[in-house]
């Protein structure tokens, strides 16, 4: 069975053309002559709020000629105590695919071990392959004439500030080895990436190349892209006031900005908080390109899905 939970879950090639095909549903989004999840059915298991990530699936689903069914893990048995084994034995005989976003990364990979439909990896607090494809899309939109990953992306540099232990420090840690990026941290040193993503990435053979500073203006000098995310992830609010004070210096603002390329992009997966981890000034500029990451998670998750059918079609 073909999963997506890691963003090393597709070869090469499958990779490529997942990239080609977002771009080919972002161009022929409005001719709705598309269909190729017709007759399936796909769920999605929310274990955290959303509304990005539900809208996008939900909608995406659609435009493909499928059917979407949302889950709320505490309206359902699983939140009373059914094990993972059990619910996803019968979810696959329900099911073509199911979508999940949850907290603990073994609980995706739990659900993908007894699983006979493919698995999707909506966010985890390990990783969050789906948005960071969609942001490299977004990047090869904006800053190259190529549509490839491996051709347009190599050697563009990424500066990450603020939580750089967070999901998203470890997804952009993985992009930047498939894509030969560079990417710099700059943020706490408490919060550096954790030895699990470099774990993970030697247990793979891929180089795990980064750099962390605790000097944001260090981190951001010459980038290509400066990119942040919330101070305060769900789950964490009872650290809310210590991270606030930690990471006062690592907001996003004009002088952090200006220490990168002069075309540089802005990015946030959102919800952004101003004044937070970035400020107004940074969130209404011309570099700053967060609804265009937002539009492009709906295209992404569309080429991911078309993929994942097509091996199954294929395969089974």
């Amino acid at each position: 069975m073909k999963h997506f939970i890691h963003e090393t879950d597709f070869s090469f090639d499958e990779t490529k053309e997942i990239f080609l095909r977002a771009f080919f549903h972002k161009r022929n989004r409005r001719k709705r002559s598309i269909g190729e999840l017709v007759g399936q059915s796909w769920g999605l298991l929310f274990y955290k709020n959303s509304t990005r990530t539900k809208v996008s699936f939900e909608v995406g689903i659609q435009e493909l000629g499928g059917h979407s069914l949302t889950l709320d893990h505490s309206t359902s048995q699983i939140g009373r105590g059914e094990s993972i084994k059990d619910t996803v034995k019968v979810l696959s005989r329900y099911l073509d695919g199911l979508i999940i976003r949850t907290h603990g990364h073994e609980v995706i990979e739990e659900f993908a071990e007894h699983s006979e439909i493919p698995i999707v990896n909506a966010l985890t607090d390990f990783l969050h392959p789906c948005q960071i494809f969609s942001d490299c899309m977004t990047i090869l939109e904006k800053i190259t004439d190529s549509q490839n990953p491996f051709e347009g992306l190599r050697g563009k540099k990424i500066a990450f500030l603020g939580d750089t232990s967070s999901n998203m420090a470890n997804s952009w840690i993985l992009a930047s080895a498939i894509f030969k990026m560079q990417i710099s941290f700059g943020g706490p040193s408490s919060y550096r990436p954790s030895d699990k993503i470099d774990s993970f990435c030697s247990t793979l053979g891929l180089p795990g190349n980064w750099l962390h500073t605790t000097n944001a203006l260090e981190a951001a000098e010459g980038a290509d892209v400066v990119y942040t995310d919330v101070w305060v992830s769900m789950g964490c609010e009872d650290q809310a006031k210590q991270r606030r004070e930690l990471m006062h210096s690592y907001r996003v603002d004009h002088r952090v900005l200006s220490m990168a390329k002069e075309n540089a992009l802005f990015m946030h997966c959102m919800p952004a908080h101003p004044g937070e981890e970035v400020s107004q000034e940074v969130l209404d500029s011309h570099q700053s390109i967060l609804f265009e990451q937002a539009e492009n998670r709906l295209h992404m998750q569309k080429a991911i899905l078309h993929t994942l059918s097509d091996f199954c079609q294929n395969n089974f």
